[in-house]
């Protein structure tokens, strides 16, 4: 199974002696699976088996089902509304007197109105009608799927290229741990020299405290944590299997490391504005990992 945009559009038609049934499915990204079924009169009791059959092949996203057919004979089905055309009539002829507006009621342009002339309900459609069109709507699943495939695989390549980049950011801020690590090691030795002036009477305090700042003295777990991460995200990506889920929290890691790498930073001279820029291109590109991961099912 291919990893799939939510995105996809696909048109089927399909025909029998007794006429042609026409299946089209829109679909966009959303949450979950939001079905909108459009159904022609004659096939409303398809309308579970239609829901059925969207939910075998589509998971998530804003789906739009549009399932219509066409006689091939209509043989009297017809049904002529009476009660349209006499109200448009009587409606006619008070616009008339009401405004001193005198013409003459037009009948194609009363036949054109919608609702004037329809199907009969009352009609049986041909038995093999319910066959013809679930087998055109199943086929326009099947064109769907590659569709959204097609595009799935284009999503793929452009979080994979996004990736790339933040990889390449977590190592030249690996590379350039050294030079920071000398302003970070002067801010601790500050910030206890700071506290041993308040003359803390607590031992553990300041062993605690010391324990705190040295902890946030080095960078080298956030950049551990990042490089994972991004490996994990290109397996992910490689896998095909279903992520859209999966990819929301693993970016959101992502960017906890990265911000995290840029607090700890900040104020180490030049090659912290450095790292600032690489932390920042990291975040630049995760953001748009996670926008395109917005269309993946």
């Amino acid at each position: 199974m291919s990893i799939r945009s939510m995105t996809g559009f696909a048109r089927i038609r399909r025909s029998s002696p007794a006429g042609e049934a026409v299946a089209t499915i829109k679909s966009v990204n959303h949450r979950a699976l939001d079905l909108h079924l459009h159904l022609a009169a004659e096939l409303e009791a398809l309308e579970p088996r239609v829901r059925d059959l969207a939910r075998r092949h589509v998971r998530r996203g804003h789906v739009d089902i549009r399932l219509s057919f066409i006689p091939a004979h209509s043989e009297g089905q017809i049904a002529f509304n009476r009660a349209l055309f006499e109200t448009w009539l009587a409606t006619f002829d008070i616009a008339s007197n009401e405004y001193n507006v005198h013409s003459t009621p037009d009948l194609n342009q009363a036949l054109r109105i919608p609702g004037m002339l329809a199907a009969s309900r009352d009609a049986d459609l041909p038995e093999d009608v319910e066959a013809l069109a679930l087998g055109a709507l199943d086929d326009a699943f099947a064109s769907h799927a590659e569709f959204r495939a097609r595009e799935g695989s284009q999503l793929v390549d452009l979080m994979k290229e996004a990736n790339v980049k933040v990889r390449a950011a977590a190592g030249e801020i690996a590379q350039l741990r050294d030079q920071v690590l000398p302003y970070m090691r002067q801010r601790l030795e500050d910030r206890l020299s700071e506290l041993l002036a308040k003359n803390l009477p607590n031992p553990d305090r300041l062993a605690q405290e010391a324990a705190v700042l040295a902890d946030r003295s080095d960078i080298a777990e956030e950049i551990g944590r990042l490089t994972v991460h991004a490996a994990e995200l290109d397996q992910m990506l490689s896998s095909g299997v279903e992520i859209g889920k999966k990819l929301d929290f693993l970016l959101q890691e992502m960017n906890r490391e990265t911000n995290t790498i840029l607090s700890k930073t900040s104020g180490a001279g030049e090659i912290g504005l450095r790292v600032t820029d690489l932390g920042l291109d990291a975040k630049t590109n995760i953001e748009r990992i996670r926008e395109q991961g917005l269309n993946i099912e």
